[in-house]
């Protein structure tokens, strides 16, 4: 069993070392590993119906997708996230209590009562402190879960609040859930990186071995997070195709603005109301159909658009808020 010693907190660089290990480092691995201020949306989820674009961009948080299904979560300073690669032999697919049992057993060690629920989950008081999920690479699987530990469970509130009025959708949406961290249930306080070495020395087995990686390894590592985890087509354009609506009132009027997404694109854009103009905005719709379904784009698409033949007393920034607000 090899532990590999990752001590970043850039997401896309993390989530393309669990990939990278899958597929190129042989035996048994653990990794434990922290983001900071992310959104971690599931391989088929839309990302648009998980995340509230207003906060993530004020606040400049992290977005990005993931291997394994299942659902949205939020991970910051005080989240601790764990990964077992292992052979998919039958009795580890699907068995998340095999895998989440070492992780309950540390957390008893600590006289925290905890326990695996459900499909997927630990809880503490009948409240969620660990999601997990896996994915499967040839005869490889990867388990990965998140261990809420002194997390600001006030951000993870606001970042995963999707303000859409309507939104359809064919992916995967999120299950909420109860949630509290483990800090407040330890009988002896401990700060998380005490918590961490903890879980390390009590879940390797005897005889395992740190893994540290090559300058080669790393430079693998840091070319697959750029080609594919910081690309906005993996994390944002990867989204089943939706529809949404969005109806919003400002000074010249209602905007109603009804749009189809396709590969993360403007497949269809339809504007209505009862501002005054006296272009069409047929022209406008146009300008956007075929761009990317990202808030700079679009705005950067309409910058120097006269939009006051189209919408009188409407600014641009208004269209764009009615989109994305």
């Amino acid at each position: 069993m090899f532990n590999i010693i990752n001590e970043s907190k850039d997401p896309y660089f993390n989530l393309a070392l669990e990939e990278y290990a899958l597929k190129n480092i042989e035996g048994d691995i653990v990794i434990f590993w922290q983001n900071e201020n992310t959104v971690v949306v599931g391989r088929n989820q839309n990302t648009h119906e998980e995340i509230n674009h207003e906060y993530v961009n004020k606040n400049n948080v992290n977005v990005v997708r993931r291997l394994s299904g299942g659902g949205a979560v939020y991970h910051d300073n005080g989240n601790l996230n764990f990964t077992f690669i292992t052979d998919g032999k039958r009795e580890n697919v699907n068995n998340y209590k095999k895998f989440t049992e070492p992780v309950v057993n540390v957390l008893k060690l600590l006289r925290v009562e905890a326990e695996f629920s459900g499909r997927n989950d630990i809880v503490i008081d009948e409240k969620k402190i660990s999601g997990n999920a896996q994915y499967y690479f040839g005869n490889r699987m990867l388990h990965h879960g998140t261990l809420l530990f002194d997390a600001d469970l006030s951000v993870l509130g606001k970042v995963l609040n999707v303000k859409y009025d309507k939104i359809e959708s064919k992916g995967i949406k999120s299950v909420r859930s109860r949630v509290t961290n483990i800090y407040p249930y330890l009988k002896e306080k401990l700060m998380i990186e005490e918590f961490k070495k903890i879980l390390i020395s009590n879940i390797l087995m005897e005889g395992a071995r740190n893994y540290i990686l090559s300058d080669t390894e790393n430079l693998a590592v840091e070319n697959l997070a750029k080609e594919k985890y910081r690309d906005w087509d993996w994390n944002f354009g990867k989204s089943p195709e939706f529809k949404i609506s969005k109806r919003k009132r400002y000074d010249g009027g209602e905007l109603d603005i009804r749009i189809n997404v396709s590969e993360g694109r403007i497949d269809e854009i339809k504007i209505y109301g009862d501002f005054l103009g006296y272009r069409g905005t047929e022209e406008i719709e146009k300008v956007l159909t075929g761009k990317r379904f990202n808030e700079k784009e679009l705005a950067d698409c309409i910058k120097d658009v006269d939009i006051q033949k189209y919408f009188y007393d409407i600014k641009k920034e208004d269209i764009i808020d009615c989109i994305f607000y």
